[in-house]
């Protein structure tokens, strides 16, 4: 049966605009956006490597050569850093092309929506089940959450899709789903609604980032029509799949930010950056520095009144802004 075989292929639907972002994703694919010092794509590709994925789909556009060359093999930076005796950095650049691993790539000539980015796919995933990742979707999981949703499918046999409690005015934002009878993390999908209204959603367990479908899903896809503004949602596919065969919902373990959003990406920034081996402690002072540094500039400003210089670095830090420090930050 189909729906038994292991997942094998992943699509990573990269080809959007990445408008609010802009003016910094004009020419930079903000999947190349870099969280601390690895771009959203690779922690993805990472994920679904460590869970067993030996082939990658990327949907791409005309904007996005930069992705194809990150993955591919840099030989005359190979060789610099060789001679240089940088052997750490050249086995982190290796590490990126692992050798079991087979990277493809699919234009979507169009911005017609999610669903119509995995139909773009369909030729190269053929008649097996398959994974999507969602670079924006950047996970803190241990075992990955795409991992934990393979353990599902090779249980269940059926689609899984991740899910996590939302606040209601979110909802709007993410397809929320309807669910069953929960058993433990996992329960059937009943209905999966796109975007709805906060007084209409179902509930508010919102899909996010992480899928494993059956192949059938092509099915459901080439039965949808576009939408008023001519998207395809993967999300009314999702619910023309659960009228054929069961489809599981799964609230998995672990920290989702929202790098789409400028405030969910500085938020991933300064998690990384917290956990990285060589950075984390000095972040961390640099963090508790800068605190400490907003608190007197409070204080004194409440004490006592400060020139000018002074007032305009104080209403800074008040809005949220960094100090301007001396020499270039390195991030």
């Amino acid at each position: 049966m189909n729906a038994r075989r292991k997942v094998k292929k992943a699509i990573l639907p990269v080809a959007g605009l990445g408008t609010r972002f802009l003016p910094a994703t004009k020419s930079l694919p903000k999947e190349m956006l870099p969280v601390v010092d690895k771009p959203l794509v690779q922690y993805a590709v990472e994920e679904a490597v460590a869970a067993g994925i030996d082939e990658i789909v990327f949907v791409t556009s005309r904007t996005k050569k930069a992705i194809e060359d990150h993955f591919d093999v840099g030989s005359e930076l190979e060789r610099q850093l060789q001679s240089q005796g940088k052997h750490a950095m050249l086995d982190g650049l290796r590490r990126l092309l692992p050798p079991a691993v087979r990277y493809a790539y699919v234009r979507q000539s169009q911005a017609l929506g999610l669903g119509h980015a995995l139909w773009c796919a369909r030729a190269l995933i053929g008649d097996e089940p398959f994974a999507v990742i969602l670079p924006d979707d950047l996970m803190d999981a241990d075992p990955g959450v795409l991992q934990q949703l393979l353990a599902q499918f090779d249980a269940a046999g059926s689609s899984v899709i991740a899910v996590q409690q939302v606040g209601c005015e979110e909802v709007g934002q993410y397809g929320v789903v309807r669910c069953a009878h929960a058993i433990g993390r996992l329960c059937p999908v009943e209905q999966i609604i796109e975007k709805p209204h906060p007084g209409q959603a179902p509930s508010t367990l919102a899909v996010v980032g992480r899928y494993v479908l059956t192949p059938r899903l092509f099915d459901c896809l080439k039965d949808l029509r576009p939408e008023s503004n001519g998207e395809i949602q993967l999300s009314d596919a999702i619910a023309q799949l659960c009228r054929r065969e069961t489809v599981h919902a799964y609230r998995f373990a672990g920290r989702r930010f929202d790098c789409g959003s400028k405030l969910g990406y500085l938020a991933a920034t300064m998690h990384f950056a917290l956990k990285h081996p060589e950075l984390g402690e000095p972040f961390a002072r640099l963090l508790d520095d800068t605190r400490n540094r907003r608190e007197m500039v409070r204080t004194d400003d409440e004490e006592a009144p400060l020139p000018p210089a002074a007032r305009a670095c104080a209403a800074g830090l008040r809005s949220g802004a960094s100090p301007q420090l001396h020499g270039p930050i390195d991030t």
